[in-house]
């Protein structure tokens, strides 16, 4: 069961490869699949699942290198936490988690602190003011992988409408029905959507994408009531960012 699991991986990586090759754009964001009998060998079942990391706001970002604070970004993280009714002072405790110095944007916010970038999602669990709950509620949109572009075609409502001071609710779901018609090909499609006109697409437009450069892969092989799991985040180039079997 465990070779079967580790070698969904590599089915993963060939599909996301074969996509990056073949489209200039990733949707839907996440594929589901199940392989009956996939060895000879015995009568197991696979089940892979593979969800793009770009659909996810990467927490990352809110930082820049040097330290200070990217204020596009920590905005986009803050309406996010709004929009999920989780208290809008995560985003310090987080920044302070993140950011090199020693300063706190609020009383106790860098006691503890890592002082350096996440390296993965369930680090939020380490920050003060992030609980189960919290987490429960975040961790399905936050990623640690990518450029922090965030693609259009694959993000899911919550991460849709944090984009700017401007998305609302109701942009993000036209931009959902919109691709279910057509995906993007390109950010500039955009504008064609009702209500996205130069004013709203200007500012959104240096943070979206179309395509997705990172992919977190499920694959699970199971027989009779034992299983196993290997999680992995894969790029298009098929390198591996991140393992865990269990």
């Amino acid at each position: 069961l465990s070779v079967l699991a580790n070698s969904g991986i590599d089915i993963a990586s060939g599909i996301v490869s074969e996509r990056a090759g073949k489209l200039n754009y990733t949707y839907p964001g996440f594929v589901d699949m199940e392989i009956e009998s996939p060895s000879k060998d015995f009568d197991a079942r696979m089940n892979l699942r593979i969800l793009d990391e770009n659909s996810k706001f990467n927490i990352n970002t809110i930082v820049y290198p040097n330290g200070a604070i990217n204020e596009g970004a920590y905005n986009t993280f803050r309406k996010l936490l709004s929009y999920l009714s989780v208290d809008s002072s995560v985003a310090y405790y987080v920044a302070d988690w993140i950011d090199s110095d020693a300063e706190e944007r609020m009383a106790g916010s860098e006691k503890g602190a890592k002082n350096a970038r996440l390296y993965s999602v369930d680090e939020l669990m380490l920050i003060k003011g992030i609980d189960k709950n919290v987490y429960e509620k975040l961790s399905p949109y936050i990623t640690v992988y990518g450029d922090g572009l965030i693609n259009i075609n694959s993000a899911e409502k919550p991460v849709l409408a944090s984009l700017s001071e401007k998305m609302t609710d109701e942009l993000a779901q036209r931009i959902i029905d919109y691709r279910k018609a057509a995906p993007f090909e390109d950010i500039s499609q955009l504008q064609k959507v009702a209500g996205f006109n130069l004013e709203i697409y200007g500012p959104l437009s240096a943070g979206i994408t179309v395509k997705g450069k990172y992919f977190h892969v499920t694959a699970s092989a199971d027989l009779g009531g034992v299983k196993r799991v290997v999680e992995a985040v894969i790029g298009t180039g098929e390198e591996i960012k991140y393992w865990r079997e269990f």
